[in-house]
């Protein structure tokens, strides 16, 4: 495996120099202006990519379209997977068409906040009852959310969540476990045996997730069979929505009293660092790392064979119609 890094420029940096980034003896705040992943690619016979960006412009389906365009098989979801699992706000629309349980949440758009924040703000209190969690809708690790126990904190959160995006959600609070599972596979996928986040802090925010490290896995969660069915079926009934390919991790919540189980969210593209979930719930689903990654990068050459057949299809269609003319 080669690696290539992604500076904070935006800029790609030449692999050599990547493997000193990964390393710690580098710092990747400068891309090379003298490298060109394109060419570099195209030299190197590259079979596949493995893209590990987390969060905008790696899991939001940019990073796939200008793979798409170089045409090189890649791991993980498409552009439109990609895309609806990154803005929670679509994929929430989506959820909702298929059905699947949420808890309740109000969308917003940053122009009917700056048209009427006073009228937005009444109308959310009459929607949902406090603690509220306010999200923006395309940011990934928690950035960016608030937990909101009292109306009159309700403002700042939204501002904060309007940082980071034009989109926010602000949904109902529950006293919930958390629960993930994961998913892998292309037309048929797989759900892996749930487990469960014992929380450091209030919530699993940023800090909780990568600064402090005090929450735990639980794996595989504490939970009745017939209730790990249900997760492990709507798992695969969310990746399938939202149309994701390869692998993707989904998030949920299991209400403590009441036992309702809520679809939090999916990551297309889920850790893979040592206190991830992804690996570890497969591991305990008796698929080990090594045969995880060879899955992985069989799947993404199984979708790109059958996308570039379809594709011979359709310039066969062009053809046969120009020949007609």
């Amino acid at each position: 495996m080669i690696p290539v890094c992604i500076a904070r420029d935006g800029r790609f940096v030449a692999p050599q120099r990547s493997a000193r980034i990964l390393t710690g003896d580098e710092k990747s705040q400068n891309g090379d202006a003298d490298f060109s992943f394109e060419s570099w690619a195209r030299q190197a016979a590259i079979d596949i990519a493995f893209p590990l960006v987390h969060g905008t412009f790696g899991e939001d389906g940019t990073l796939q379209g200008y793979l798409e365009i170089l045409n090189l098989p890649y791991v993980g979801s498409g552009v439109t997977g990609s895309a609806v699992g990154m803005d929670k706000w679509h994929m929430k629309y989506a959820f909702a068409q298929a059905k699947l349980p949420m808890v309740d949440y109000v969308a917003l758009a940053e122009s009917d906040w700056r048209r009427d924040s006073d009228r937005t703000l009444r109308s959310i209190d009459n929607s949902l009852r406090l603690p509220y969690f306010v999200k923006p809708a395309n940011a990934g690790s928690s950035v960016g959310v608030t937990k909101v126990k009292h109306d009159e904190h309700l403002r700042a959160a939204i501002e904060k969540a309007l940082r980071f995006d034009d989109k926010v959600l602000i949904e109902r609070g529950v006293d919930a476990r958390e629960i993930e599972v994961s998913v892998l596979g292309n037309q048929q996928p797989q759900a892996s045996v749930p487990g469960e986040i014992v929380l450091g802090r209030e919530f699993y925010d940023y800090e909780d997730k990568y600064v402090e490290n005090k929450s735990s896995l639980v794996i595989p969660a504490k939970i009745a069979a017939d209730k790990s069915d249900e997760f492990r079926r709507l798992a695969i009934s969310a990746f399938k929505v939202v149309g994701a390919s390869g692998f993707a991790r989904v998030d949920f919540f299991l209400e403590r009293g009441t036992n309702r189980l809520y679809l939090n969210e999916i990551n297309t593209i889920p850790g893979f660092t040592n206190i991830s979930m992804y690996p570890k719930l497969w591991e305990a689903t008796e698929l080990k790392y090594p045969r995880l990654i060879e899955k992985l990068v069989e799947l993404g050459l199984e979708r790109f064979r059958e996308r570039s057949l379809r594709f011979e299809d359709t310039m066969r269609f062009f053809d046969e119609v120009q020949s007609l003319t």
